[in-house]
């Protein structure tokens, strides 16, 4: 699990540099979108990859703010999923996403709070 969380932490860090450049951003939830074609769908984790990319697109119009660090670990979380580097390679089959929905299911339970409260909000608007 610790391998699991330096994985995160790195990629967390390697955010702010999307989260800083707009047209990055767009590209890298471009990916994230056709990633998300690829993989099956596993319980609540996976189901909750759409709502974290709209709240990271809300953000970026200005149109919803939350916390730098939520922000961070959920772009974090996007490029670790995207990028071809992983702990078990996407190519085995079965075990080959269980390190993807693993960093996924750290940074969702980080951001759950967050999320429910941008589900509420896009809900009364």
């Amino acid at each position: 699990m610790a391998d699991y969380k330096e994985i995160l932490n790195r990629a967390t860090a390697e955010a702010s540099d999307f989260i800083n450049n707009p047209s990055r951003m767009d590209a890298l939830l471009a990916d994230l979108e056709a990633k998300m074609r690829e993989i099956p769908v596993i319980g609540e984790t996976v189901a909750e990859l759409p709502v974290m990319v709209s709240l990271v697109k809300s953000w970026i119009k200005k149109e919803y703010q939350v916390s730098y660090k939520v922000l961070a670990t959920m772009v974090g979380a996007f490029l670790y999923l995207v990028k071809k580097k992983d702990l078990i390679p996407d190519s085995i089959p079965v075990i080959g996403i269980a390190d993807d929905v693993a960093v996924l299911g750290l940074a969702l339970k980080f951001v759950e709070p967050d999320l429910k409260a941008y589900q509420e909000w896009k809900a009364g608007r």
